[in-house]
């Protein structure tokens, strides 16, 4: 089949690797001018991993990532009020865990079928018709083209899912927070292997170092209304107003966003569907069911979904809306099940109340003790699903 997808992060090079063992012809499409790698850090474990270990690149995975040693939280005066050692949660995944940024993992997916597949950069689609014998698409910058199917992977603002469902407010669940990354060089002073956080009520800053000198910066913080501005110094502006009271490094880390090029903004939401395809048009990753930036695992159920599409295309031989239809009914419940769960993380977070606070922090000291981290990690990271073993051939990342 002729398969365009559309958005080239995690989702979609995840999809494209696996319909390209089954033999497809794959059109990924972005909107970015290039390959975005970099972006900020995510903790990844459980399906996706396991499915990333299919493909052979966790070497490359572990070679881009970091082995975080803890989770410190300070005071105002930079002293530990709370710390989470990683190793309880390495023993509770049997060291199939590590920490990376987002794009880095994409990029590693996207190498193992990059010479296999055509990638349209600096493009959007901007109609489908969807017709019972094919779709086409039609373009910003070229003429329309015919496949036959065509995958959303764009994301929590989905294009396709615009396009093909209706728009965002149908289905988008805000959640009261925003979150801002930026990375800024030659910051002090580094902690490394360390994730530093900091919390007054409602809002968070937290700083983890890189390789090359920076760090980067993670705010969260919580909002009635959320507010996108589209320009840098508007961006700025908005991080200021909101940590200009924080204390601890907040008024020396945004005095360095002086000389930031680049800074992430986006609304904690989440995507709720009922259906997540129409005729041969089909979501995944947080185009389809979005659990939040926050919950943790995003990334890795977006691996896991394009796994199991592509492996249910396979197995109803490429009859699209029998695929689509075992592919929702193996993954609907446990995804809805983690999006129940995402929601709780929001107060660990971005905490209401000094009290509050408080009681984070005693929760976060009790599961460091290591018979209780044993314990409460391993309940927390277990993933209550089997997928399949589709015959689905591996593939090693071509050098």
């Amino acid at each position: 089949m002729k398969v365009a997808i559309s958005g080239a992060g995690v989702a979609g090079p995840a999809f494209a690797h696996w319909m390209v063992c089954a033999g497809h012809d794959i059109t990924l499409i972005e909107k970015a001018p290039t390959f975005r790698t970099g972006g900020y850090l995510i903790d990844f474990w459980g399906l996706g991993y396991a499915i990333t270990q299919k493909m052979g690149i966790e070497d490359d995975l572990h070679a881009a990532g970091y082995r975080v040693r803890e989770l410190r939280i300070a005071d105002d005066n930079g002293r530990a009020s709370a710390r989470l050692r990683v190793d309880p949660m390495r023993r509770a995944l049997r060291d199939r865990y590590i920490s990376l940024p987002r794009g880095d993992l994409a990029a590693a997916i996207y190498q193992t079928v990059e010479p296999d597949i055509e990638t349209v950069y600096s493009e959007s689609i901007t109609a489908l018709d969807n017709r019972a014998d094919g779709v086409t698409v039609a373009f910003e910058h070229r003429p329309p083209r015919q496949f036959d199917m065509v995958i959303g992977a764009d994301g929590l603002h989905s294009n396709v899912r615009a396009l093909a469902f209706g728009p965002d407010a149908r289905y988008e669940h805000y959640l009261g927070c925003q979150v801002a990354a930026c990375v800024l060089d030659g910051y002090r002073p580094c902690d490394d292997l360390v994730y530093v956080t900091h919390n007054v009520p409602g809002r968070q800053i937290g700083r983890f170092t890189l390789r090359g000198d920076r760090t980067l910066v993670l705010f969260i913080f919580r909002s009635p209304t959320p507010t996108l501005p589209t320009d840098l110094d508007s961006c700025k502006a908005l991080l200021r107003r909101e940590f200009a009271d924080a204390g601890w490094e907040s008024a020396r880390i945004l005095e360095a966003l002086d000389d930031v090029e680049d800074i992430y903004l986006d609304v904690v939401s989440q995507i709720r569907m009922d259906k997540w395809s129409t005729g041969r048009v089909g979501l995944i990753g947080d185009a389809a069911a979005c659990v939040s930036l926050l919950a943790g695992e995003g990334t890795g159920l977006a691996i896991a979904e394009a796994y199991v599409l592509a492996g249910e295309l396979t197995r109803a031989g490429d009859d699209i809306g029998a695929a689509f239809e075992a592919y929702e009914n193996r993954l609907r419940g446990f995804i809805g099940a983690k999006q129940d769960g995402a929601q709780r993380f929001i107060s660990f977070f971005a905490t209401r109340t000094k009290l509050g606070i408080w009681l984070r922090n005693l929760a976060v000291r009790t599961i460091d003790i290591p018979p209780v981290g044993n314990l409460v990690m391993g309940r927390i990271l277990r993933d209550d699903i089997v997928l399949p073993e589709y015959e689905l051939p591996d593939r090693k990342p071509r050098r």
